[in-house]
């Protein structure tokens, strides 16, 4: 595909070169600076001065300006011209002589010994670019023999030339490059590299030169550019190695130059410009009778025979730009990034990211949406030129204006996809994608409110999951904004999370109540109820909790009661006194039961007066239940099971005050029983039991209630004082059947035997009653008798042998000797004997019955040593 890089445009017109002269043609061009040299067919060189010029179209252009001809004398054309600017000559090839010519004057120099400075039989010549030489008053030259099959290399200086080295080559040269120690040459049939400082070559490829007109040009440091058969122009270095991919032109290519990225060459008709980044043609130009292409120092200029044309590079960006307009974008990435060693690297980086800018918004508009965020994340765009595709995204406040020159062409969203609503649906999930991607990085540093509000507005539009992740998080949601876009779409819920964000908790709650009252629509959240009531659970604003908790326990009572009982206390989230809370409950019956359960069964608050509260609410539950009719003896019963497990467990509630709350109230006898017991007024509680009630199996509970926390002593009177109501039988005025009582004591003998003091039982017992009846009892009783008392002879035998072996094992102690002298040493103090008085340890370790006494002082527990009387 093509591209404009290149304008041909003319420097040196026929006339002004020949004027009426028609046999006169261009043979060779040579250009330093603003100065052109001609030199021509008749054997004269003609001396332009070059200026820059542009056309009213603001287009380039040059104006020549004719300074000198001259005439040198000799009767053939003027081969080739090289300019030495460092020491104002110009070195000239014309009938196989080399010599030099004063670039100003264009008269030949003449040699310090009077000759010319001449050397003769030479085919062609070149210059060193790269010269080794660090006399900067001196030029390196290469020189191809006419004659023989030898390269020369020269010195040339002001007014004489020096040969320093020869070098043999295995075929006649026709084409010569040079660059440092490196010689490229064109044999006959092939292109080789000549070291000419050690003599090492390489050769490359072969060549015919009889057919086509080598091509040899440096190209850079160490590197040519070659014209290879079948059309190629092959790129090799200093070591034979090709590091470019070749470029494909025409199999007639008479010339060829480098402007980098661009490769230039020339054949009969054309010029062809060919990247070197993709080695694909970008630009053609018609250029007939066209016979030399050369660059010098980045100026090409091509000469035909009678005229000379500079193709001039337009400017890279310009490039680019036309690479772009026509969506080619990678061409122009790669033109990009290749021109980076030709551009100042600021520059280089300005440009390099507006061209990824650019590049991804046409890969924006295509619907390419993984290769434009690519581009958008390496050229570091400004997000706020993709958000300002939508309007209205951005805020009222926000100072965004688009890049100019545009980054794009577009107007917005609707613009870009023509109408076509999909289109804009999927540009606006990519805009969701790449927002949430970039939010948290550096990209948005300084217009992270822009980009937040931006994405709340897509997410509420598009319905998208990720609001309220959005909003729960840390963002910078512009408040004024967001409002009336929430409000739109009935993110109500969302707009409270909003409203929480910016410490607005009030408009937050407010704006729930009337979505959970049904004012408002939004299917957010299905237990937003619940969700209130854990916002107030954990809020740190005391008075916003007491001023919306009674909505909430007027709405649901058991659920809106976790406002307070589901409150922890810590830094942020100060404590409510319950006190407080209780007088704050008490015209909510339901949510003040559950309160205080709460404190009581649950935090186990040691406090009398909130487990007084709590009996009394249960009592007054149950006698509420009672008084009703019909009653509901479900629910009555799991209320009387409440009441009475929390009067057995707890210790804390005024037992005289619930007492005389039941005292006439005949159905609660067994919590009557139950405070009894908690009164240690235990004969009260049997006989309600035993007499009132005749609910025997609860009489033995509480037997085993009441001393659950107490010795088996206290357990063993409580069961006797039992069997004793049970034997003494009902009281005087109180119908009973005394049989049954005898039945129930027997069976509590049974039942519990292990209990009871078996001696003191039959003592107890009437005289009439049979042994059978009692017999399980008595076979208990028995065997734990014989058990107890098998036991301690056991225990004695075992003591009694344990003490026969302690005193054998001091008999063996007291009888063996210890054997002291005074080469021994005590134990404690290592000293030797110098009497026989000592004190034998465990083991029969004598030592000094000083060195004993000392530390029976010193030990803290003053233990006494088992044989320290036993001297020898």
């Amino acid at each position: 595909m093509s591209v404009k890089a290149f304008e041909l445009v003319p420097a040196v017109e026929r006339d002004l070169l020949m004027g009426d002269k028609a046999r006169i043609n261009i043979e060779c061009i040579e250009c330093c600076g603003k100065h052109l040299y001609v030199g021509t067919n008749d054997c004269f060189i003609h001396h332009f001065l070059l200026a820059e010029v542009a056309s009213s179209k603001g287009k380039p252009g040059y104006l020549a300006q004719k300074l000198l001809h001259k005439y040198l004398g000799l009767k053939k054309p003027v081969a080739e011209l090289r300019a030495a600017s460092a020491l104002e000559r110009l070195i000239v090839l014309c009938e196989g002589i080399v010599f030099l010519v004063d670039m100003v004057t264009l008269e030949t120099v003449p040699s310090a010994g009077g000759g010319g400075a001449k050397i003769r039989g030479v085919a062609s010549f070149c210059v060193n670019e790269n010269p080794v030489n660090a006399d900067p008053f001196c030029v390196e030259m290469g020189v191809l023999s006419s004659k023989r099959r030898t390269v020369q290399i020269y010195m040339v200086y002001e007014d004489r030339v020096q040969l320093v080295k020869e070098l043999t080559t295995p075929e006649q040269p026709c084409a010569v490059s040079l660059d440092g120690y490196f010689l490229c040459l064109a044999l006959t049939t092939q292109y080789m590299i000549l070291n000419y400082n050690t003599g090492a070559s390489q050769d490359l490829f072969p060549y015919n030169s009889e057919e086509r007109t080598p091509i040899v040009k440096r190209i850079g440091r160490e590197e040519f550019l070659l014209a290879a058969p079948g059309g190629l122009g092959m790129f090799a270095n200093a070591e034979g190695v090709s590091q470019r991919a070749p470029v494909r032109w025409s199999e007639s290519v008479i010339g060829a130059a480098v402007c980098f990225p661009y490769v230039v060459a020339l054949d009969e008709s054309f010029i062809t410009i060919h990247s070197m980044l993709d080695q694909q043609l970008k630009q053609t130009l018609s250029f007939r009778d066209g016979h030399i292409l050369q660059n010098f120092e980045g100026k090409v200029i091509l000469a035909s025979t009678k005229a000379v044309y500079v193709l001039v590079p337009l400017p890279l960006e310009r490039q680019i730009q036309d690479l772009l307009a026509n969506h080619r974008v990678e061409e122009a990435l790669i033109l990009t990034e290749g021109a980076q060693r030709n551009i100042p690297k600021d520059k280089f980086q300005n440009l390099h990211k507006r061209i990824l800018q650019q590049a991804g918004f046409i890969q924006f508009g295509q619907l390419q949406f993984l290769e434009a965020k690519e581009h958008f994340r390496k050229g570091q765009l400004d997000v706020r030129e993709l958000i300002s595709l939508c309007p209205l995204l951005l805020p009222a406040s926000s100072s965004f204006t688009r890049c100019h020159p545009p980054l794009h062409e577009f107007a917005d969203l609707n613009h870009l996809a023509q109408g076509d609503q999909e289109k804009v649906l999927r540009c606006k999930k990519f805009l969701i994608s790449y927002l949430g991607e970039v939010r948290s990085t550096e990209v948005v540093n300084g217009c992270r409110e822009d980009v937040d509000t931006a994405l709340l507005k897509l997410y509420a539009e598009q319905d998208h999951d990720s609001l309220l992740d959005l909003l729960a998080s840390d963002n910078a949601c512009v408040l004024a904004d967001s409002v009336p876009w929430l409000e739109k779409y009935h993110k109500y819920f969302a707009l409270g999370l909003l409203y929480h964000y910016n410490g607005q908790d009030s408009a937050a709650l407010q704006l729930w109540i009337r979505v959970a009252d049904g004012e408002l629509q939004d299917p957010t959240r299905s237990d937003l109820f619940e969700y209130i009531v854990d916002f107030l659970c954990t809020s740190s604003n005391v008075d916003l909790v007491w001023k919306y908790a009674d909505w909430a326990l007027r709405k649901d009572p058991i659920i809106g009661v976790h406002i307070f009982t589901k409150r922890h206390t810590s830094k942020d989230q100060p404590e409510l006194n319950p006190d407080d809370v209780i007088t704050y409950l008490g015209k909510h019956n339901q949510a003040l039961l559950l309160y205080l359960e709460n404190l009581v069964l649950e935090k186990r608050v040691q406090k009398e007066k909130f487990h007084t509260h709590l009996a009394v609410l249960y009592l007054e539950r149950v006698l509420s239940l009672m008084s009703q009719s019909p009653k509901d003896e479900e629910q009555l019963t799991k209320a009387r099971e409440r009441l009475r497990a929390l009067l057995r467990e707890s210790d804390l509630y005024r037992v005289q005050f619930l007492l005389a709350k039941m005292e006439n109230c005949e159905e609660l006898l067994l919590e009557r029983a139950t405070l009894h017991g908690k009164l240690e007024e235990h004969d009260k509680a049997l006989h309600i039991l035993v007499h009132q009630l005749r609910d025997f199996p609860s009489a033995e509970a509480f037997c085993i209630w009441a001393s659950s926390s107490r010795d088996s002593a206290y357990r063993q009177q409580l069961f006797h004082l039992l069997l004793g109501v049970y034997l003494d039988g009902s009281p005087p005025g109180q119908s009973g059947d005394s049989g049954e009582l005898e039945m129930a004591a027997v069976d509590l003998l049974n039942r519990h035997g292990e209990v009871f003091d078996a001696v003191r039982v039959l003592r107890m017992l009437p005289e009439g009653w049979s042994l059978q009846l009692l017999r399980p009892f008595l076979g208990r009783a028995i065997r734990a008798s014989m058990h107890a008392c098998r036991t301690s002879r056991i225990a004695l035998g075992l003591a009694h042998s344990e003490n026969l072996q302690l005193l054998h094992d001091r008999l063996k102690e007291c009888k063996r000797p210890v054997f002291v002298s005074e080469k021994k040493g005590c134990h404690l103090c290592h000293n030797t004997f110098s009497e026989p008085s000592v004190v034998c340890l465990p083991g029969g370790v004598p030592v000094h019955t000083h060195c004993v006494a000392q530390r029976v002082r010193d030990s803290p527990t003053k233990r006494q040593l088992t044989n320290s009387s036993k001297h020898t």
